[in-house]
């Protein structure tokens, strides 16, 4: 009886050992199964930063881009679990080499998201025009067309209000940033714009001190706001200025962890304008450039720079990236242009000194800070070029303005593509014709006056009128 009793209590406890061991099992499973959501989850919100903040129904409910449904996990056993492991970690990294072909298209959420953009109202990023605008792109001799561009009428729902910028790729995966910067860029500048603004109806300070200061990354002057005429630093001036450093800020951070475009390597200029009413705030980082075409006092149309090239030959840009330990030096076949290299390594050999991405350099003295400044519109003002450095390489600030002025308005950026691409194969016939870019805003749309414009060398052309006054931001 008592050897009975014994057995029943050893029973009894290898059904206690035995059912521990399978409730451990049960949770071991259950943690490996939650961490494994727990990662897709984290991938879901970085691919979500990834489109600027904007996630694709369609694509999300299809499991597209990378996104597996969840349902589909079974932990029903061991051997299911290892199996589905091993098809995430396939689709993860079929979806990765993917992506790594220079001529891969963006993954199948982003280009749900950039259908979407194609569909917005005012939004135009393909050759044509509008009632105020002209755009057009062509694809030069090296390869894919790295170029892209926008417009964007009441921008933000803002009234009087639009958004133009032009972008220029560089690298393997150039026209992949390029195309990223043009769709995510606008929506992060205002969706910052609205935030600061909320501010400031709540009590709260629209422009922070580190957009008004330095830069904390670079120690230096992040922008300088360039006021004309005497005119005060408005409210709405002092926002767009903090609206344009935290968005620039923000979508260079989003490059760094896009899971489907390799920044390495790779990235783009950005000459982006926010106009609203008679103002006009301009961010810039790299070799793009903007121009106006305006009247001067004896009412000749003349071209003023807007923008400053950021090179690495320009004495502030050379200081710090040197002071950063980056190299700067022309290679013997181009004497003329200064490029950027790794302290060890002759390359990568970029031709700016400011960019999305290149993020090889960004420890070298690379920022992706924007130069921003502003112009107060007069009547004698008539219309702004945003253009790519394959125009402003073969012809000049005069000559483009002087095509835009005597061109029909909704063919001028076209006419201005064909021009330079006529010129490069003159200028360099044994060169290749680069890619081209311009956008052209018309700040008054009913031109039909003909005057004169001055080129560079004082000769007198046929150009239109609409009348206006503009001082140069130095």
């Amino acid at each position: 009886m008592g050897r009975n009793l014994r057995q029943i209590k050893k029973v009894k406890r290898d059904s206690v050992k035995t059912t521990t061991a399978t409730t451990d099992l049960l949770v071991e499973s259950r943690s490996g199964s939650d961490c494994l959501v727990g990662l897709e989850c984290l991938l879901d919100i970085v691919r979500a930063l990834g489109m600027g903040s904007c996630l694709s129904v369609e694509g999300a409910s299809a499991g597209a881009g990378g996104l597996l449904p969840y349902g589909s996990a079974s932990p029903s056993s061991p051997g299911g679990r290892r199996r589905d492991r091993r098809k995430i970690r396939r689709t993860i990294s079929s979806n990765s080499s993917s992506s790594a072909s220079p001529s891969s298209p963006y993954s199948t959420i982003d280009s749900h998201i950039e259908k979407r953009l194609h569909r917005v109202p005012g939004r135009i990023c393909l050759n044509g025009c509008s009632d105020v605008t002209s755009l057009f792109t062509k694809q030069g001799q090296k390869g894919v067309n790295q170029d892209a561009m926008i417009v964007w009428e009441n921008f933000g729902s803002r009234a009087d209000t639009i958004f133009c910028g032009v972008f220029d790729g560089h690298g393997p995966y150039g026209h992949l940033v390029a195309k990223k910067v043009r769709d995510s860029l606008p929506l992060k500048l205002s969706s910052r714009w609205d935030l600061i603004t909320a501010g400031s109806k709540n009590g709260v300070s629209g422009a922070s001190n580190y957009a008004l200061g330095s830069s904390p990354e670079t120690g230096e002057c992040a922008s300088s706001l360039k006021l004309v005429h005497g005119h005060e630093q408005t409210e709405l001036i002092s926002t767009l200025k903090d609206s344009f450093l935290k968005a620039f800020k923000f979508m260079d951070k989003e490059l760094k962890v896009h899971p489907h475009i390799d920044c390495y390597s790779s990235g783009t200029t950005a000459v982006t304008l926010v106009k609203q009413g008679q103002d006009i705030v301009i961010g810039n980082i790299g070799d793009s450039r903007a121009v106006l075409g305006t009247r001067d006092e004896d009412d000749f149309l003349v071209a003023v720079q807007l923008t400053v090239d950021l090179k690495p030959s320009l004495p502030r840009e050379a200081e710090r990236i040197k002071r950063f330990r980056g190299r700067i030096f022309a290679l013997k076949n181009e004497p003329d242009v200064d490029r950027v290299w790794l302290p060890n390594s002759n390359s990568p050999g970029l031709a700016m000194a400011r960019a999305f991405g290149d993020f090889c350099l960004k420890d070298f003295g690379l920022i992706s800070v924007p130069d921003i400044s502003y112009h107060r519109l007069s009547e004698k003002d008539e219309f702004v070029i945003l253009a790519t450095d394959g125009i402003w390489d073969v012809l000049s600030n005069e000559e483009v303005v002087n095509i835009v002025a005597s061109s029909p308005q909704s063919t001028a950026a076209k006419v201005v593509v064909e021009t330079a691409v006529r010129t490069w194969r003159y200028k360099f016939p044994f060169s290749k014709v680069d890619d081209c870019a311009v956008v052209c805003l018309f700040l008054n749309s009913d031109s039909n006056k003909t005057s004169v414009i001055y080129t560079a060398n004082n000769n007198i052309v046929p150009g239109n009128d609409n009348g206006c006054s503009l001082m140069r931001l130095d």
